[in-house]
């Protein structure tokens, strides 16, 4: 599987797959959308994504260090 790819999975499929998904996302990078009646509810990132997002959250996240 190619690095930092996307793809889909139902929330009921997920269920049945969620190692095989925990484990695309931290080997290659891949962001997986969980869908519920086919609208994205969710995003199984990897690590360093949600950090970074976290980081831009907090206060002064988007500033450089003095």
């Amino acid at each position: 599987m190619p690095a930092n790819t996307s793809a889909e999975i139902g929330i009921r499929d997920l269920r049945a797959k969620l190692s095989d998904v925990v484990n695309d996302t931290a080997v290659y990078g891949q962001i997986t959308y969980v869908t519920s009646r086919g609208r994205r509810v969710a995003a199984i990132v990897p690590v360093p994504d949600a950090e970074a997002i976290e980081e831009k959250k907090k206060p002064g996240g988007d500033s450089p260090p003095a």
